[in-house]
Formats: C-alpha cells, structure tokens, sequence
C-alpha cells in the first residue's frame, strides 16, 4: 500500500502548480500521515499559544494546518467529480487545544478576564477502546469527563482553478479548511475537479469537535488516514457534497451565516432535481416541511478570513422516495 509520510505532508496551500507526491489508481486504497494543526508544536499544558513562539507565526497568514499533497489520481480529468471514501483514521495517543488573548470570539472578553489575559493550552489523553486500538478509544477531557473519539479530516480538498489558496484560511467549492465533523470514516465526500489528476490533498485531523467549534481550535491531533479516490467522469457539481449511509449533505461556506445556511439549502435542492428526479417546486417545498431536513454549523469562527459552513442534510429514504 503507498503511504505519503508525514515528513512529506506538510505543505500550506492548495496549489496546482506543486509536483504530486502520490499517483494512485481510481479505487487503490492509500495512507497519508498527517501532522496535528501546530505540526507538533503543543505537546504539553506548557506549549502556550504565543504568536512569537510558535514557529511560522513570522508568517502571514501563518503557516498552519499543514495538508499532505497534491495526490493525482490517473484518468481525472477537469469537469469530472472526485468522490473519497475514507476508509479509517487511526489517530496519534494525544490531542490539544489552545486558548489566550485575542483569540476566538471571547479573546478580548472583560466578562471572564482569564480567556484574554491568560493563554491555556489543554492536552487531551487517548486511551485505547475494546479493540485494544485507539479506533474505539476514549477522549479524556478531564479526570471526570469524556467521551468517544470521533475523528474526521478538517482540511481536504483539490487544486482549485485559478487560484493558490492557503491551507489556513482557503474555502470554496473545491474544498479548504472547513472542518465538517461528517468528513469521516463511512462517509464519501465528493468534489469538483478543476485540473487533470484532481490534484488532492488531505490534513488537519480533529479527534473530536463540537458544532461550530467555537473557539477557533478543537481537539487537534496527529493521525494516519487510510482512504481511496474514484472519479466521476462528465459529473459537474457545483460544491462539496457528503453522502452518509443514511443522508445527503450540500455543504456551502460563506458569511454571513445565514448565507451559507440559504446557499447549502440551494445546493441540496439542486442534488434532488439532478440526481434524484425531484421537480423544483417538490424540493422547494421539502425542505420547508420534511421534519428530516437538518441543518448543521460546522464552522463559524470569527477567525482571518474564514467563512461560517453549514450543511444542508435530508435522509435518503426521502431523498430516493
């Protein structure tokens, strides 16, 4: 099985002019080693998040989140639909996240001082579950929470068309950073493709997150994600879509909020009338009835220059009538 090594995924934009460094067959299951957001800055509660300490802040945007590619899958060409299945994410013994002054929407908080006065850095534990294996292990908040780990990939994407955006703050049809806590094992996510190879890459694993992930950063980690590309030909979409056993989800980013919620919506309506038969006035009326339509907030981080995402999600039993 070819693996891209972690030594080697470590690149910060989304650029079609990188030389792949994996050519993988349609349907050839693959590895990428990913790092965590920080590329293993935080290691402990004494790993504060001070810019000047930590290293490509000297940068602008910093050099965060770094991604493993580009990935070429032979035969893609620019007008198919790439769709990745993943297969397992196997993640590190550790995870993190970080708070302090003007960071998130409550860094300059006069109500609670210490989030603007104090930088806090948590460290998560991992404890294996019954499989012996971190692949049902525990998240270990603290001495008396937890919960399960449920790991997704936050950044993932293809070469965009035109542009060369950053693993940081990048987001648009193709992908970027949108950590959408549905970008998970079980799942295929589908993408449009702008240039022959797809041109993938893949990082920026969360071993959990909770909706929103509010302050900016969610339990951050280092893992290995096993997966596999096939293509589409011919299939133009107009942004990433997730199909989960049971449901279908059009994913927009955008702001404000409510735009995104309204562009998704528009997304997962046009997924019906194309695929699925629906007319437009039947899937104009669903989605303002069916009590199984559901809109999730992945992201809303008042962070740079990122969008707020949301997902726009029916059940398939609906969708397929």
């Amino acid at each position: 099985m070819q693996r891209l090594l972690r030594d080697k995924a470590r690149k910060f934009a989304f650029d079609a002019r990188d030389t792949p460094l994996l050519r993988v067959q349609p349907g050839e299951t693959f590895e990428i080693e990913t790092w965590d957001a920080s590329v293993g800055y935080f290691k402990s509660p004494a790993d504060k998040a001070i810019p000047a300490l930590r290293p490509g802040f000297d940068r602008t945007p910093p050099l965060v989140n770094p991604i493993g590619g580009p990935v070429y899958v032979e035969g893609a060409k620019r007008g198919d639909a790439l769709v990745v299945t993943i297969e397992e994410i196997l993640v590190a013994d550790f995870s993190w996240t970080a708070i302090g002054p003007r960071r998130g929407p409550l860094g300059e908080s006069t109500r609670w001082p210490e989030l603007s006065s104090e930088y806090t850095t948590k460290i998560f534990r991992h404890t294996p579950g019954p499989s012996g294996t971190l692949r049902d292990g525990t998240l270990h908040f603290s001495d008396r929470v937890s919960w399960p780990i449920t790991p997704f990939v936050g950044t993932i994407g293809v070469a965009p068309d035109r542009e060369v955006t950053t693993s940081n703050d990048g987001q648009g049809e193709w992908g970027g950073n949108l950590d959408i806590r549905d970008v998970a094992p079980g799942n295929r996510i589908y993408l449009p493709i702008f240039h022959d190879g797809a041109l993938f890459y893949l990082g920026d694993v969360h071993a959990s997150q909770g909706d929103t992930e509010f302050t900016g950063t969610a339990a951050e980690t280092c893992a290995t994600v096993r997966l596999k590309l096939d293509v589409l030909p011919g299939k133009r979409i107009p942004w990433m879509r997730i199909e989960k056993p049971n449901a279908l989800v059009a994913v927009s980013a955008n702001r404000p909020l409510e735009a995104a919620v309204e562009t998704a919506t528009i997304q997962l309506m046009d997924w019906l009338i194309s695929d699925y038969g629906w007319t437009a006035t039947d899937a104009y009326c669903l989605v303002t009835t069916c009590p199984e339509f559901r809109i999730h907030v992945y992201q809303m981080c008042k962070i740079g220059k990122l969008s707020f995402v949301a997902g726009a999600e029916v059940a398939k039993k609906v969708a397929c009538g």
